[in-house]
């Protein structure tokens, strides 16, 4: 009881500082930025030449934290089931057999924590060594978290099990620490992973570049364009015609403010992004899906008038 009093203390002072829609809008916005700027970036853009909005940045935010979500709520559901089962075996009418279990549990636990705790700590010591380890931003917090779990389950466990004291200074500064390491832990965590989500997005997107908006770009001059699979064509000469190129196999990445971004309709490493200004120096068309309707389609909605015959 005294520990979640102290920490319902430290939550209500937190909001007092930061009111918690603006907290919870400034992680989503951070989470959907970090998503969307390794997914663009896999297609060589600079996620910030796009000018997607606030919104739009939270609105990409569901998409990489399900996961960690999920996960961060089935670990307290656990934590708080193995609590209350741990609660109703620690009574005064218990065994001395049962305390000594619990208090093996309690030591258990925190030299569980240590050793994670260690061992988080000696890979973020190494991180000129170890950076270009693919799961080190995975594994480092994780580590660092669980141990920091630990750490405080066994000591709060063990507190139960000896005769009420007075709370003391350092105890209480060195808990604080704790959930503190855990909290910057899990954000850590939750950070690369929506930078992997991000990556995997762009890469089921480069592997299915068939599936975004096919665009037929004409343009005043031409864009010397070196993506293999990108047609050029010179437009007939006309009068009043001030479009001489035209270009066919091109997708529609992203729709910026005022900008496209098109890339070509199939994957290779010599691709590129073609950034494209909506104004008259250019033509755009969006082609149709190349799949005809079907048959049931055919018939009119109810509700819908038919066309009148001419």
């Amino acid at each position: 009881m005294e520990e979640n009093s102290r920490l319902d203390r430290l939550v209500e002072a937190g909001k007092a500082v930061i009111p918690p829609l603006t907290l919870l809008s400034a992680l989503l916005f951070y989470f959907g930025y970090v998503s969307a700027r390794s997914q663009y970036e896999y297609f060589g853009v600079d996620v910030d030449t796009i000018g997607l909005g606030t919104q739009d940045y939270i609105m990409r935010s569901p998409q990489p934290l399900l996961t960690p979500l999920l996960l961060f709520a089935a670990a307290g559901a656990g934590a708080v089931a193995a609590h209350a089962a741990i609660r109703r075996r620690i009574h005064p009418e218990a065994s001395p057999r049962t305390v000594r279990r619990m208090r093996r549990l309690a030591r258990a636990g925190q030299v569980a924590g240590l050793t994670a705790l260690a061992a988080g700590l000696l890979l973020l010591l190494a991180y000129p060594f170890l950076r270009d380890w693919r799961l080190y931003g995975l594994v480092t917090p994780l580590l660092i978290a669980t141990g920091g779990t630990l750490l405080g389950a066994g000591s709060a466990l063990g507190r139960l099990l000896r005769p009420p004291a007075p709370p003391a200074p350092f105890r209480r500064t060195s808990t604080t620490l704790v959930y503190l390491v855990v909290a910057v832990s899990a954000f850590w965590t939750t950070a690369t992973v929506a930078q992997w989500s991000g990556r995997g997005l762009a890469m089921d997107q480069a592997n299915r570049l068939g599936r975004l908006p096919s665009v037929i770009l004409d343009t005043k001059e031409s864009l010397f364009l070196r993506s293999p699979g990108v047609q050029e064509t010179k437009l007939p000469p006309s009068e009043g015609q001030t479009f001489h190129y035209r270009y066919r196999n091109l997708r529609l990445l992203i729709h910026g403010k005022d900008r496209m971004f098109l890339v070509a309709d199939h994957w290779s490493a010599s691709n590129t992004t073609i950034i494209v200004p909506l104004d008259d120096s250019v033509r755009v068309q969006f082609q149709f899906q190349n799949q005809p309707p079907s048959p049931f389609s055919r018939a009119t909605p109810p509700g819908t008038a038919r066309p009148a015959p001419t």
